[in-house]
């Protein structure tokens, strides 16, 4: 594929998983990233294991694999004064520069926004932290697990209060993080667009917190619109009905009626026509009123039956319906394998990029990098002989 953002260059300073979301994107995209990390150690999540991949010395967390690929590793320690200056100088050809350090973290080292866009006016710094640049929690650290708490989600996410397990849940994976990440790369896109017209580049300032609140969408809605708190649901949907796993005879399915029409066909499969005549099950508002009766009466149609019966019925009629898949059943399905969703890169197993232009996959093709595996090439291209780079190695400012 003519790779939409190829000669773009990053600069990623990021760890963890918001901001090198956001880059490993951007190298999908045909970027040239950049990842800077510390000698010996490189990014937190590279010891995030088990699981492994590798052997020895080798090995590295699969949490690390899932948002690095695409990505050049140069190990590079700016703690040091030497350090900092060699990464001020990738930043000064640089693009972009994406990095998630607290609120002025990088000032010490002179690699914060305004020093570095005062030296490349056209820069573009995307800054994710978890309460933004300013306001009274901005000197806060912020982890995806404490904005879910803090951002609402958590409280919408889970079983009801007093049925069993209830209480507040996070969600299975890092939403927060991942949203935030990609929030920034939208951010960043348009401040690159911005920059045809204008030559300047800008400071993106984002924030877990701003990101948690804008995706709690139709339900921060509902709270202003109603002044009432959504409750917990469990499984269910709060403003459609029926929309919600139902017990077939052998396994759980997921039904999910979304208009009126929906509902006629399925009230007609499971025999009863007459619930569409029904003033308490006739339009959507009505069922979401008396959600109960109707999902305990659709309820005890669907336990009639086999789950794959029921599964070749709801797709024949239109009516959107699924399985409960564990994880490997997902990766291993037929449409996801015939997507290749999951690719081999370098050796390593790793799900792609869903991103398709022009009926080609956005995927990077190199594998997630060794710990400062381009730290020689990167350097080179600073005009670094091999003598100079020896000299740093060995006073470990590179690695």
């Amino acid at each position: 594929m003519n790779a939409p953002l190829a000669g773009l260059k990053v600069l990623d300073l990021s760890r963890v998983l918001a901001g090198p979301w956001c880059t490993q994107l951007l190298a999908d995209l045909g970027a040239e990233v950049i990842k800077i990390e510390r000698p010996q150690v490189g990014d937190d999540t590279r010891h995030w294991g088990p699981p492994w991949h590798g052997e020895g010395d080798a090995k590295v967390a699969a949490y690390f694999l899932a948002t690095n690929r695409g990505k050049k590793s140069a190990a590079i320690d700016f703690a040091q004064a030497e350090g900092a200056d060699l990464v001020r100088k990738l930043a000064l050809t640089s693009d972009v520069v994406v990095e998630n350090f607290k609120v002025g973290g990088l000032h010490k080292f002179g690699l914060d926004a305004a020093s570095l866009r005062a030296a490349n006016p056209r820069l573009i710094v995307a800054s994710i932290t978890g309460f933004g640049q300013d306001g009274p929690y901005a000197e806060r650290a912020g982890y995806d697990y404490i904005i879910q708490g803090m951002g609402g989600l958590m409280s919408i996410t889970g079983e009801p209060d007093g049925a069993p397990g209830g209480g507040p849940m996070r969600v299975g994976v890092a939403v927060v993080d991942l949203f935030t990440g990609l929030y920034t790369t939208v951010a960043i896109l348009a401040a690159l667009n911005r920059r045809h017209s204008s030559g300047e580049g800008g400071h993106i300032d984002m924030a877990l917190l701003d990101t948690q609140v804008a995706m709690l969408a139709n339900q921060a809605s509902n709270a202003l619109i109603s002044g009432r708190d959504p409750p917990r649901q469990g499984n269910t949907h709060p403003n459609i009905v029926p929309y919600q796993p139902f017990a077939a005879a052998d396994q759980p399915i997921i039904i999910a009626v979304g208009n009126d029409r929906q509902f006629a066909r399925l009230a007609a499969m499971c025999g009863h026509p007459e619930w569409t005549s029904d003033a308490r099950f006739a339009t959507n508002a009505a069922r979401v009123a008396n959600r109960d009766a109707i999902v305990a009466l659709v309820g005890d149609c669907i336990r009639e039956k086999p789950a794959a019966e029921w599964l070749e019925t709801l797709e024949a009629s239109g009516i959107p319906a699924g399985p409960i898949n564990r994880i490997s059943q997902t990766l291993a399905d037929v449409q996801a394998k015939h997507r290749a969703m999951v690719r081999t890169i370098g050796g390593v197993p790793l799900v792609g990029s869903p991103v398709r232009i022009d009926g080609e996959r956005a995927d990077a093709e190199l594998p997630p990098p060794g710990l400062g595996e381009h730290t020689d090439e990167v350097l080179a291209g600073l005009g670094l002989d091999g003598d100079e780079m020896a000299r740093l190695r060995a006073a470990a400012i590179v690695g």
